[in-house]
């Protein structure tokens, strides 16, 4: 399939939403009231704090409020991997915060996948929850090579235990004939993704949470207490977590410490039609497993529970003033088609039924950090598009701060960090770019040499 003969792809919102069943609409905040914590944010940093929070005092007052719908930004249209990567990768990690920190990072990440099963069963959340691993796959040398370099750094780290994959064990758990080795990380889980934020809804309410949804926060006023203005009133809290992640930039004009720490960065997706017996078959399908290629600009693939392949990446794109309303984008969606067919020759010819994309979290330094202004308002950024699980426990940790426990996940290095500062506009257009076309040119340069025999340490950019 030639970018002239990808068809259309249907703009849809989400698959997932779609899917999601029945909407359960709840009224916006009106007139002027008083909370223990409000919640800016109804996904699943925001539910989970909230649910948290309500679990252990019960007593609390605890409002969230979400801008749109529950689910409705990144939590339900996202590819559903409950992961342990942190950050851009384990070279970069190392790179930025050294080896013990990076030890630090995977056993956070091993805990909030644990957590989110935990938390998955024990509420008794219908989310197609499936736990078969990820592997992340090499289609040139040069992939080959720093995949291999960075299983073997997390060996000499003592992370968790993962297995490098030769060619031919590769292609019998996904047969495409693209794939020359990969990483198994058997810690991965998938699920749907609008379901887990609206089994957490659920839980929020039957403690005793409040949830209101078209209730944006319009300015926000530091103090203790704090003061949210909303479109139907305001609300005063003794604390405020700011769980808005990609959409905290909003925030920077009330809250001017917020502007450098994070910006908006499309990714999109499509999604096939459901395969039938025959196709799986024949493009080799034979363990659920998520995938995710060794490039920059990543691929990251996976079958939904009626067999549809959702694939999403290539690039990711920053628009100029922080936008995050550009929910599709024509000419990824034709690319991510090719990049379907490329991987598996045998789906050329498949429709394509769904197309949509949006806003993930991306700091500087290419990492998560929950951080605090002042002494009562916490918020949660930087999730890099693999916040499935860390969000579940991030919750938690916001929680104990919230709440003023001392803890194990309070102590976590990337708690009140230090964040590399985004310049405003007009520079932070042009530095983002710059850093993506950095990216971008290093994979071309990867396909461009995919003959090249293997061997050597590759370089990350």
């Amino acid at each position: 399939m030639t970018s002239a003969d990808a068809a259309p792809v249907p703009h849809t919102r989400s698959f997932w939403l779609e899917t999601a069943g029945p909407v359960e609409a709840r009224p916006p905040w009106t007139g002027d009231g008083r909370a223990d914590v409000a919640i800016v944010g109804g996904g699943f940093t925001g539910l989970s704090t909230a649910y948290h929070l309500k679990a252990r005092e019960p007593g609390l007052r605890v409002v969230v409020l979400e801008a749109g719908t529950v689910a409705g930004g990144a939590s339900g249209r996202n590819a559903g991997f409950a992961m342990t990567l942190f950050g851009l990768d384990l070279g970069f990690t190392v790179f930025r915060f050294g080896r013990q920190r990076a030890k630090e990072a995977d056993d956070y990440m091993v805990r909030a996948v644990h957590h989110t099963r935990d938390m998955v069963h024990r509420l008794n959340i219908d989310c197609d929850y499936e736990e078969h691993g990820l592997i992340t796959v090499a289609t040139n040398p040069a992939q080959q090579r720093r995949l291999h370099h960075h299983w073997e750094l997390s060996r000499s780290l003592g992370l968790h235990e993962t297995r490098w994959l030769d060619r031919d064990q590769t292609r019998e758990l996904v047969g495409s004939p693209t794939y020359l080795a990969s990483c198994f990380d058997p810690l991965c889980a998938l699920v749907h993704p609008a379901k887990l934020a609206r089994g957490m809804a659920r839980a929020v309410l039957e403690l005793g949470g409040e949830i209101y949804e078209g209730s944006p926060v319009t300015a926000l006023h530091p103090g203790s207490p704090a003061v949210l203005e909303l479109p139907g009133g305001r609300l005063t809290a003794d604390s405020v977590v700011l769980a808005t992640n990609a959409y905290t930039w909003a925030l920077g004009r009330t809250v001017p410490r917020l502007k450098p720490v994070q910006a908006p960065m499309h990714t999109y997706i499509v999604l096939t039609e459901p395969l039938s017996p025959e196709r799986l078959e024949a493009v080799g399908w034979r363990r659920r497993v998520g995938v995710e290629d060794g490039r920059n600009l990543i691929h990251y693939y996976r079958l939904t529970p009626d067999n549809r392949l959702l694939m999403g990446g290539h690039d990711a794109l920053y628009y100029y003033g922080n936008r995050s309303d550009r929910d599709h984008h024509a000419g990824l969606a034709r690319r991510l088609q090719q990049a379907v067919v490329e991987t598996f020759p045998a789906l050329r010819g498949i429709r394509f039924t769904h197309h949509w994309g949006g806003p993930v979290s991306v700091n500087l330094d290419l990492a998560p950090v929950i951080g605090r202004v002042g002494g009562n308002i916490f918020y949660s950024a930087g999730c890099m598009g693999h916040g499935v699980a860390l969000t579940q426990l991030n919750g938690r940790t916001l929680a104990d701060l919230v709440l003023g426990v001392r803890s194990d996940l309070t102590d976590v290095f990337f708690v009140d960090r230090r964040v590399l500062p985004l310049p405003p506009e007009p520079l932070r257009f042009p530095l983002i770019n710059a850093i993506r076309g950095l990216l971008r040119l290093q994979d071309w340069w990867n396909e461009r040499a995919r003959q090249r025999p293997p061997g050597g340490a590759g370089m990350r950019l």
